[in-house]
């Protein structure tokens, strides 16, 4: 069975940041996502793989026997665009996108240039939507 490519890492976040980032106001929005991730979540920032920075973490298992681990949300300031991980399919979050502003979607994944062009509300109520729905379908960090 394929082994899992992101995982937690003991690189340090602000490191990462310091290193990775070249773009002045990426680096505010990444520290500003810290700040708000870390509230809305209550765990610290951990790198998972080389460029994700996730907050908390989850065990997934799917039919075909493949598990793993990942973070509940997260965001990567990756070159082009930020890549936002505050996404999970319920009938809540599909509704909560359409107030969410300037972005583009992927599969599970948000993509966004800067901070200003989304609504950071609707960021906040993503992240607890999918936070719940993971802490009712997979083991998760964020039962108490």
């Amino acid at each position: 069975m394929a082994k899992n490519k992101t995982n937690e890492t003991e690189v340090k976040v602000i490191d990462f940041i310091e290193s990775y980032v070249d773009n002045d106001q990426k680096k505010a929005d990444s520290h500003k996502l810290i700040e708000l991730m870390s509230e809305w979540s209550g765990f610290e920032p951990k790198m998972w793989g080389p460029t994700i920075i996730g907050f908390g973490s989850y065990h997934y298992k799917y039919a075909s026997g493949h598990e793993g681990d990942a973070p509940l949300i997260g965001f990567s300031p990756r070159k082009a665009q930020f890549s936002l991980y505050v996404y999970s399919q319920t009938d809540k979050s599909e509704s909560l996108l359409k107030e969410l502003g300037k972005f583009k979607m992927g599969k599970a994944c948000i993509y966004f240039k800067k901070l200003s062009d989304i609504n950071i509300s609707i960021v906040e109520k993503l992240s607890a939507e999918t936070i719940e729905y993971l802490n009712e379908h997979h083991e998760c960090a964020c039962r108490n």
